[in-house]
């Protein structure tokens, strides 16, 4: 760590503030060695028996206790303008970050998590919640799901897009969020989507954890991020 950086040579854990599952986290860990809290998440972490090595924020919700127990790993962003998810996303270089506690709470911090997820899309990101895996979608992808496996995406912008392997194809659509969007589409097997900008989240089942970040590993080593 360096300069207000958290650099890791391996996939980064990110836990924020709001409801976390124990199987989630160690999940997470497992692919994800390295704990970073996003402020008051230093608080969950410690609750479920993590210690975080560093906590990014603003730092108007992390514990005194828990100050105190990340002591020099504190990495406050003193700004207002952005979220304490962000800020956190902005301050950790790794191959990608695993995010756990940004599901399943409140709703206006799950949007503004999302709407992080398509602004930092060149780093791989991925929110992990009880039921569901959510990433940004890269240019092109290919994703090794199952026959019957949801396959949903939601535009955060205007843009088009084709697939291969969905048992409703989405080539010749426009989406955009106050008209189309691609929700609880079916995978006919492994999956392959492309783009045309960034805008696209992609929502598959908790049980594809590995094989979404597989996908977005293997779009940024082809160059399709």
């Amino acid at each position: 760590m360096k300069q207000g950086i958290v650099e890791s040579l391996t996939g980064v854990t990110l836990i924020a503030g709001g409801p976390v599952a124990k199987r989630d986290l160690t999940a997470a860990l497992r692919l994800a060695p390295m704990l970073v809290a996003a402020d008051g998440g230093a608080d969950r972490a410690l609750a479920l028996g993590a210690v975080p090595v560093a906590a990014i924020g603003d730092m108007d919700s992390i514990s005194a206790a828990a100050r105190a127990r990340i002591g020099a790993g504190l990495f406050p962003v003193e700004e207002q303008e952005s979220t304490d998810f962000d800020k956190a996303l902005r301050h950790i270089r790794a191959p990608f970050v695993l995010a756990v506690g940004c599901l399943g709470g409140r709703v206006d911090h799950e949007l503004a998590a999302l709407s992080v997820l398509v602004q930092r899309h060149v780093m791989p990101c991925l929110l992990i919640g009880r039921q569901d895996v959510i990433f940004a979608a890269p240019r092109e992808m290919q994703i090794a799901l199952r026959r019957g496996d949801r396959f949903s995406l939601f535009p955060l912008a205007s843009l088009r897009g084709e697939s291969d392997g969905l048992r409703w194809p989405i080539a010749g659509l426009d989406f955009a969020p106050d008209r189309r969007i691609g929700t609880s589409n079916e995978a006919l097997g492994p999956v392959r989507l492309r783009m045309e900008a960034p805008g696209m989240l992609v929502i598959v089942p908790r049980g594809r954890l590995p094989a979404a970040l597989a996908a977005l590993l293997g779009a940024m080593a082809w160059g399709g991020a």
